[in-house]
């Protein structure tokens, strides 16, 4: 049996043992066929979706919950478009467009969600940063009213 020990994924991919073992664990990462042994084997398939997972986890800040849920509608989109390519040219390519869409919509609702909250932080600290400036202003103001009395 062909395929990679979970040390050379680590060093390939990045990420810990560990992490690639709990996202086999939760269901994020497909479980790779084993040896007799109990060895997992993966495959460079399993490498690719591993840096997908990390791109979306470190670009678009996604916690686990919305990595499921993003991957989900990744796997679902692509089975779509399959489903697509296979009708196509028959009544049934408007139907499957229509599904296509509509995931492709759910895939941007969950990341205007992450924008929403993003943005909701970054008012926070604008927020708190102004409020720090404006008591060093008074700060200032008050320590060169004392010096002067």
């Amino acid at each position: 049996m062909d395929g990679m020990k979970i040390d050379d994924v680590a060093k390939r991919s990045g990420l810990t043992k560990r992490t690639i073992r709990y996202y086999e664990q939760i269901g994020l990462l497909p479980s790779p066929p084993r040896t007799e042994g109990g060895t997992r084997l993966y495959t460079q398939d399993h490498i690719d979706f591993l840096e997908k997972i990390t791109n979306a986890k470190e670009v678009m800040g996604f916690s686990l919950l919305e990595l499921q849920q993003f991957i989900a509608l990744s796997d679902t989109l692509e089975l779509q478009r399959i489903n697509y390519r296979q009708v196509k040219g028959t009544d049934e390519q408007t139907e499957k467009l229509r599904m296509v869409l509509q995931t492709v919509e759910e895939k941007l609702e969950l990341i205007e969600q992450k924008k929403k909250k993003m943005l909701a932080v970054e008012e926070e600290l604008i927020s708190l940063r102004d409020r720090a400036k404006e008591a060093l202003v008074l700060f200032g103001e008050q320590k060169n009213s004392e010096g002067q009395q």
